[in-house]
C-alpha cells in the first residue's frame, strides 16, 4: 500500500478513535449531573461537547507522551503497525460501548500498539520505562480517585451537617452544572491527546515531521473529532455511570466531578495519560463509600474492574491478529 495512503488511513482511524471515545466516554462528564436531574440529557451533552472541544485545545504534553514513550524509536515503526493498533482499539472500545461495559479507551490504545509493534518488530521496540510509566499512571489515577473521593465527601459533609438534605440538595443541584463543566473540560483535555499523540507518531515514522511536536491541524481535527463524538451521546453507559455504582444525590454528584476533575486536570500538568472511566468510577465508589460502604454495588464495580483488566491484553491479541492480516495482504 503506497505510503501517503497508509498515513492518511491512520489519521482517519484515529480521528473515528476520537470520535468513539466522545460517545464511549460521554457518560464520565454528564452521567452524574444528569441521574440526579441537575441539567437535562440534551443540554448535558451539548455543554460537554463544547468544552471537550475547548479542553482538547489547551495542552499537547500527555500526546507527546504517548507518542514518545511507548516505542524506543518511533522512526523503526511501520505505518501498517499503527493502523493496526488503530482498528484493535477501536473494536474492543465499539464491543464493551455495545454491552454498556465502561471500559477504558485509553488501556484500549495502549494495548493496541503494544500488541501490533511486539508481532511485527518484536517486544524489544517497546519502550519498557515509558510504557511503565503510563501503565502505573492508568492503574493508581482510580485508587488515588477512590481515596479522594471519600476525604471530598466527607469534607462535604461535615462542612454542610446543620443543613437538611432537602435544601443542601436543592443547593448542590445548581453547582452540578459548575462540576460538570470542570469534568467535561478536564476530561477533553487528556483524552483527546491520545489520538493527537499516535497521529505525531505515524508522522514521525513516515517523515513527515522532524520531532514529537502535535501540528495544529492535529489539535483541531482531533479536538473535533471528540466533540461531535460527545454530542452524539453515550446513552449506554450513562446509566451504569449514573446509577448502577451508587444511587447518587446531587451533593454525590458534585463531589465525583469535582474530585475527578482535579485527579484528572493533575495528570493532564504532570503529561500523564489516565483514564476517565476509571477515574470517575472511582470517585463515586469512594464518595458512596463516604457515604456508607453498603450502599456502594461493589458487584458492579467486580464486573468493571474485571474489564479494565483485560482491556490491554484483548486489544493488544486483536491488534497482532489485526497486523498479521495486514502483512498477509500487502504481500499477496
Amino acid at each position: 500500500m503506497p505510503e501517503h495512503w497508509l498515513i492518511w488511513a491512520v489519521v482517519l482511524l484515529a480521528i473515528l478513535f476520537d470520535y468513539i471515545n466522545g460517545f464511549h466516554d460521554t457518560a464520565n462528564a454528564i452521567a452524574t449531573s444528569v441521574s440526579t436531574r441537575a441539567i437535562s440529557p440534551r443540554h448535558a451533552i451539548m455543554m460537554a461537547a463544547v468544552l471537550n472541544f475547548a479542553g482538547a485545545m489547551v495542552s499537547t504534553g500527555v500526546a507527546k507522551t504517548i507518542g514518545g514513550d511507548l516505542v524506543l524509536n518511533p522512526v523503526g515503526i511501520s505505518l501498517e503497525v499503527i493502523v493496526a493498533a488503530l482498528i484493535g482499539s477501536i473494536i474492543w472500545n465499539v464491543l464493551t460501548w455495545y454491552y454498556r461495559i465502561p471500559s477504558s479507551s485509553s488501556h484500549s490504545l495502549v494495548g493496541g500498539v503494544i500488541g501490533a509493534v511486539s508481532i511485527s518488530v518484536g517486544p524489544a521496540a517497546l519502550d519498557a520505562g515509558g510504557i511503565g510509566k503510563i501503565v502505573l499512571s492508568l492503574i493508581l489515577s482510580p485508587v488515588i480517585a477512590l481515596a479522594t473521593g471519600y476525604f471530598v465527601m466527607i469534607g462535604l459533609l461535615w462542612i454542610f451537617r446543620n443543613f437538611s438534605p432537602i435544601a443542601l440538595n436543592r443547593q448542590f443541584r445548581k453547582m452540578q452544572l459548575v462540576s460538570a463543566s470542570l469534568m467535561a473540560f478536564s476530561h477533553g483535555s487528556n483524552d483527546a491527546q491520545k489520538a493527537m499523540g499516535i497521529i505525531a507518531l505515524a508522522l514521525l515514522s513516515g517523515g513527515y515531521i522532524d520531532t514529537m511536536e502535535i501540528p495544529v491541524w492535529v489539535k483541531i481535527a482531533c479536538a473535533t473529532s471528540m466533540a461531535l463524538g460527545t454530542s452524539a451521546g453515550g446513552w449506554r453507559i450513562i446509566s451504569t455511570m449514573g446509577s448502577k455504582i451508587f444511587k447518587m444525590e446531587s451533593i454525590n454528584g458534585f463531589a465525583a466531578d469535582l474530585n475527578s476533575s482535579i485527579v484528572i486536570f493533575s495528570a493532564t500538568f504532570l503529561h500523564l495519560p489516565v483514564s476517565t472511566t476509571h477515574v470517575v468510577s472511582g470517585s463515586i465508589m469512594g464518595v458512596g463509600s463516604a457515604e456508607r460502604v453498603r450502599a456502594v454495588h461493589w458487584g458492579v464495580a467486580r464486573s468493571m474492574l474485571i474489564a479494565w483488566v483485560v482491556t490491554i491484553p484483548i486489544s493488544a491479541l486483536m491488534s497482532a491478529v489485526i497486523y498479521k492480516i495486514i502483512d498477509l495482504l500487502t504481500n499477496i
